[in-house]
Order: structure tokens, then sequence, then C-alpha cells
């Protein structure tokens, strides 16, 4: 995957637990799990915003671009 995910460091960082998190954010455990694992295929700017708010950062202290292209699933 071309973008990077780094929210597990950032939760580390912040003392906070992903159960804690997925509460305040208001989605399912499971669905925090998926993104933290990098699975992710897409997420909503909404969650994104909530994360950084309840976190207290920046969007690219969880998402980082590796420079790489990455290329279509659909090919």
């Amino acid at each position: 995957m071309a973008i990077k995910v780094y929210l597990e460091d950032v939760l580390k960082e912040r003392g906070m637990t992903s159960k804690e998190l997925s509460a305040l954010v208001g989605i399912t455990e499971a669905n925090l799990s998926i993104l933290r694992s990098g699975k992710a295929k897409g997420v909503r700017f909404n969650t994104i915003n909530r994360i950084c708010y309840f976190l207290g950062c920046d969007v690219g202290d969880i998402l980082k671009f590796d420079g790489n292209l990455e290329a279509d699933d659909e090919e």
C-alpha cells in the first residue's frame, strides 16, 4: 500500500487504547482495527477528522505516503 498507517504509534504516544478511541470516534473496534492494520481500502474524511481531533494530531501523523504509485487492483 502506498499509504502507510501510523495510528498504532500515535495511540501509544497518547497512552490511549483502541477501545477508547473507537468509542470517542463512533466506529466499531473491528473497523478501527482494520484501519490500524493498514488493510482499509478507504476511510471517510469525517472519521479521519474525529480521529485527529481526539488524538490531538495532524493527518500526516497517522497517514504517510511512501512515494510509490500503487497499481489499482481492478486491472
